[in-house]
């Protein structure tokens, strides 16, 4: 009877044993999936960028590899208008856009309260003038009529185009970012203006063939195929022009170490080389060789 009674005792106590032990055993494994997990999350963050299709998204997957090497997953979300990327910026729906110039950036946040900065400017789209009828500027005829896009904040930028190339003169003081049809005080050729088209329409009303003389932002003309090097009969000139694309953020993550990292690469000699090789004077870097 001893001996059947030390026998379950000794059972029973090895299974406690065992249990504990499996207790034990399960406990470390879960802390260590627990650990690499954790461990996982943190090599790789994550940053997502709202950006125009043409050349911003291209730019930006020319730069995922690179951000990746620095443990950066690049997550892109393409738009194709000029309001929805400032506005996902301040709903925190992405980190970061990159679609606009100085000039637009401004009146956006006097227009809208944004409290945005940029980190730096990336590459300039030479505005173009595009023509089925004319194959130069001298060639238009007295009262020809001009298509501009129905954006404000682009007229600035283009009239001071159409001055660059002689063919009207802005009144002498104006802000010539800001400038408006009201602000010509010379039009030698009473070219008529009409600015009654969104942007992204403008490549169909060359190619309804619209007016005399239709201008086209870069990225618009490059979305339709157009090249602007070569199609156009007119090009913006790409000194001291204030219309370099940036790179913005909310106010507070400019320092940031995925955003630093962020503008690092799109102004690396490899990225700016690449837009200057795979564009050809169509997209302007503002570094590289």
């Amino acid at each position: 009877m001893k001996k059947v009674l030390l026998t379950m005792i000794f059972a029973v106590f090895a299974a406690v044993l065992v249990a504990c032990g499996s207790g034990d055993q399960g406990s470390k494994n879960e802390s260590q999936g627990n650990e690499t997990n954790n461990e996982g999350a943190s090599e790789t963050k994550t940053l997502k960028v709202g950006a125009s299709p043409v050349p911003h998204y291209e730019i930006l997957e020319q730069a995922k590899p690179l951000l990746k090497e620095k443990g950066i997953d690049l997550e892109i979300t393409e738009f194709t208008d000029y309001v929805l990327p400032n506005k996902s910026l301040e709903e925190k729906a992405i980190d970061a856009n990159f679609f606009q110039h100085e000039p637009y950036l401004k009146q956006q946040i006097k227009d809208n309260g944004y409290k945005f900065v940029s980190i730096g400017g990336v590459h300039i789209e030479p505005i173009g003038v595009y023509s089925k009828k004319y194959k130069s500027l001298d060639k238009l005829p007295d009262g020809a009529t001009i298509i501009m896009s129905n954006s404000v904040a682009d007229h600035g930028r283009m009239l001071s185009m159409l001055e660059e190339k002689g063919l009207i003169v802005l009144k002498e003081g104006v802000d010539k970012t800001a400038a408006t049809v009201e602000d010509i005080a010379e039009n030698p050729k009473k070219l008529e203006f009409k600015a009654d088209i969104e942007p992204a329409m403008l490549t169909k009303a060359y190619e309804n063939d619209e007016g005399d003389a239709v201008l086209i932002n870069g990225n618009f003309a490059m979305d339709a195929g157009l090249d602007p090097s070569k199609d156009s009969i007119a090009l913006e000139s790409p000194d001291n022009n204030p219309y370099v694309n940036l790179v913005v953020v909310r106010e507070g993550d400019e320092n940031r170490e995925e955003i630093k990292a962020l503008i690092e690469v799109l102004q690396s000699a490899e990225i700016q080389n690449w837009i200057k090789e795979n564009y050809k004077g169509a997209v302007l870097p503002v570094k590289g060789e």
